[in-house]
């Protein structure tokens, strides 16, 4: 997290936030398409929590130069209450497809894809301050 906010005052943070979340999802497809051993779950383990806060800086960063501090708390507020209801709704549907199915696979590969997903969206960002309008909104 502490190199991700460095890096994220010298490089593009759209990239490094599309990096990591390709990081996390090599690491995912990896983990599953592995045997499953002691060792391999200390390592994806490690791994998968050096990345996973480490968008917080750059997210948080991103939202701060795009929109202006003004509305940071708002923003991201929004940002933080989205992440966490797609904690939510993936914890739980994860539960009801193992329900259905009987075996994770499947939800393991539903989380490579929003991994997927989560790199590309990243990199169309216009890394740049939204221009106030006359009356001083953000456009």
């Amino acid at each position: 997290m502490i190199l991700a906010g460095w890096a994220g005052s010298r490089f593009p943070r759209k990239y490094l936030l599309a990096g990591i979340y390709t990081g996390r999802t090599i690491l995912a497809a990896a983990f599953i398409l592995m045997p499953i051993t002691p060792a391999s779950v200390l390592i994806f383990a490690v791994a998968m929590g050096s990345l996973w806060l480490a968008t917080v800086p750059l997210t948080s960063g991103l939202v701060g130069y795009i929109y202006g501090l003004r509305y940071m708390g708002t923003l991201y507020g929004f940002v933080f209450f989205s992440h966490q209801l797609g904690s939510f709704l993936g914890v739980w549907l994860g539960g009801r497809l193992y329900d259905a199915t009987g075996d994770y696979t499947f939800v393991w590969w539903i989380g490579v894809a929003v991994g997927a997903f989560s790199a590309i969206v990243h990199l169309p960002i216009r890394e740049r301050p939204l221009e106030a309008t006359p009356s001083g909104a953000a456009a």
